[in-house]
């Protein structure tokens, strides 16, 4: 780790942190409430896709839908209207709809052939916005002069990492330039999840291996045709079993690449110091 003590965080001129965890734990609530504060660059991993990576594929699926509309389309085709995804820090609606869900096309679902070619593409340009914090961090104290640096990252990251190998090449390069941060969540906090997203079933991007058995094993379970599954109910379904999938990948990346904080803690975060602290008490504890 780049910190090896409290006293060498609390001590480092420039601080460079990496938040991952599951959805809604507090990593975009954190770096927001630091880059208000003045003195931190915050690096969005999702902002990064949507905006570098994947938005001119977002752009054009929603070009595809106006073509479908006469008077769009002859707009469109004139260069008379614009169409572009306003993908900002706290709203990703536009990535999320692109990636979309696998099933009845009735029901607003995608072929499983096109839902894994994005799942691909998503996999692809996260794994390359994983790589850019490098950039960043340089760019966000020599452009920017900003002293310190939080990165926020997807919760699909545990799906590009193998745990298993000590010289995996996404963890040993962000290693290498941030103390990674696993913030994590309580057995009440992952119920809350799976009842929230019953509430409002969202696309994820999930592991190809893993992907796929899910989807057979529904299949399988409902007898049901793949052009005939309720894309809400698959995504539904394969939620608390991805959050299963995700957790000791998570542990695994914390215990042998950096450091856990309790989603507890988080919550008490209310200002930079506070923050600050947090993570020194965590570095006592790793020892």
């Amino acid at each position: 780790m780049i910190y090896n003590s409290a006293s060498e965080w609390r001590n480092a001129p420039q601080k460079r942190v990496l938040l991952f965890a599951m959805s809604g734990l507090g990593k975009t609530y954190l770096s927001s409430m630091l880059r208000q504060q003045g003195d931190w660059f915050h690096y969005s991993i999702d902002y990064r896709i949507g905006t570098r990576y994947m938005g001119e594929l977002i752009a054009d699926n929603a070009k595809r839908e106006a073509m479908k509309v006469p008077f769009l389309r002859d707009l469109l085709r004139s260069d008379s209207i614009y169409i572009g995804s306003n993908i900002s820090f706290n709203d990703l609606k536009p990535m999320s709809s692109y990636l979309g869900k696998p099933g009845d096309p009735e029901l607003g679902g995608l072929p499983w052939d096109e839902y894994t070619r994005r799942q691909d593409q998503f996999q692809r340009a996260e794994i390359a916005a994983l790589h850019d914090t490098g950039h960043f961090i340089e760019r966000s104290h020599d452009l920017y002069q900003y002293p310190h640096f939080i990165c926020d990252t997807g919760g699909s990251i545990c799906e590009w990492v193998d745990t298993n190998n000590p010289d995996d090449p996404i963890m040993t390069d962000l290693a290498s330039k941030t103390l990674m941060v696993w913030i994590e969540g309580s057995d009440a906090h992952t119920a809350e999840l799976v009842r929230r997203f019953d509430r409002e079933p969202k696309p994820m991007s999930y592991d190809p291996v893993f992907l796929l058995k899910t989807w057979n094993a529904y299949l399988d379970e409902f007898g049901v045709a793949p052009d005939k599954v309720n894309p809400d109910d698959f995504i539904r379904w394969a939620f608390a079993k991805a959050l299963a999938h995700r957790q000791p990948r998570y542990r695994a990346m914390a215990d042998k690449w950096g450091i856990t904080v309790p989603m507890d803690a988080v919550a008490r975060v209310k200002d930079a110091e506070g923050f600050v602290s947090m993570i020194a008490d965590a570095l006592e504890m790793r020892g």
